[in-house]
């Protein structure tokens, strides 16, 4: 005799049946220090992104109760924000594990869907010429369009490819940043595996491709001593010999020290990036969409005037790691004259 079997949700087990939503945690209920202490963010915050993810989060479901789009969010702030999935976040705003799970990815799905029109370079001349103008007002470095800098985000082991094994043995993915002056991430690239150093990444990336075809011209990226010296990305000087070449220095780390700034505030804010909590529990890919999503988050906080969550411990801890300096006789020699005509140009 065959015995139908039904699987129940998660939710309907704990909770039972009844409303046709669920709706047990009030925002306005608690103070915005509770919720930036369990949620990262404040309430006016998570409301603008009820309103800008409530559409795509009301999506048709076979439960007999759909999760509101606020406690979807709130389940993925309290992911992105601890990095844990533990029963805490889904305690308070009653709900699941299982139902945190497909909360964070849904809202995920949702934040980098919106992606391509949070995380851009401008597209107009005008909006360009405020970004290298806002640059320069740094350290008075001309015609800088963006520093570029990358991040290792951990993650559980992808057997059996071996590509994601970085340098400390660790499985993780390379991920790739451009911010402006203000911190805004201009691109993101988060699908690298982790083995890849550095400027392998920008060698690969669509950044680099946007300014080598000239798609992006009349302006400069920023990149550390681990990055190859290219007509549009300058590095700093290893060797130095006159007083132009140490005001370039100068100048070149101060402006940097922006992407350290907004690497240092991703990881203090999403804690789920930071590796405190443990290894990401996803594939590459899904971990790279975790960290788009993020990124999209710290666009939208900056945008609505949140800033930039920097404690002075973790700037410290976030500078860049020793990487192999590139030998000399693969520098581009054009690009060596074009810096050396730059220092000469705008420093001496």
């Amino acid at each position: 005799m065959a015995v139908a079997i039904t699987l129940l949700d998660c939710d309907l087990m704990l909770f039972g049946r009844g409303h046709r939503t669920l709706d047990r945690f009030k925002l306005n209920d608690v103070t915005d220090d509770y919720l930036i202490s369990v949620f990262g963010f404040p309430k006016q915050f998570i409301y603008y992104l009820v309103e800008l993810l409530g559409r795509s989060l009301c999506r048709p479901t076979q439960r007999s109760r759909a999760i509101l789009p606020e406690t979807q969010i709130l389940a993925a702030l309290g992911f992105y924000t601890s990095g844990s999935f533990q029963n805490l976040v889904g305690s308070i705003i009653g709900i699941s594990q299982a139902s945190m799970s497909r909360c964070v990815a849904d809202v995920t799905e949702a934040l980098v869907e919106r992606a391509s029109q949070l995380i851009c370079f401008p597209s107009t001349l005008p909006a360009q010429q405020e970004i290298t103008e806002e640059f320069f007002g740094v350290a008075r470095m001309p015609n800088v369009m963006g520093v570029v800098g990358c991040t290792q985000v951990a993650i559980k082991a992808p057997n059996p490819d071996l590509s994601y094994v970085n340098k400390k043995g660790c499985h993780s993915i390379s991920c790739q940043l451009v911010c402006d002056a203000k911190g805004r991430i201009l691109s993101v690239e988060s699908h690298f595996p982790g083995s890849l150093q550095s400027s392998a990444v920008f060698q690969q990336s669509d950044v680099n491709k946007l300014f080598h075809d000239g798609v992006l011209k009349d302006g400069w990226l920023l990149g550390s001593s681990v990055y190859s010296l290219r007509k549009w990305l300058l590095t700093p000087l290893q060797i130095l010999e006159t007083p132009a070449d140490y005001q370039y220095n100068m100048a070149h780390t101060a402006t940097y020290s922006i992407m350290e700034q907004v690497l240092t505030s991703l990881r203090s804010r999403f804690r789920c990036l930071d590796g405190s909590k443990g290894t990401l529990q996803y594939t590459p890919e899904k971990c790279g969409h975790i960290v788009v999503a993020c990124c999209v988050l710290h666009n939208i906080a900056l945008q609505r005037g949140l800033e930039l969550c920097t404690p002075e411990e973790l700037v410290k801890q976030e500078q860049p790691e020793a990487e192999e300096y590139e030998p000399v006789d693969s520098i581009d020699t054009e690009a060596f004259h074009m810096r050396q005509e730059f220092i000469q140009t705008h420093f001496s």
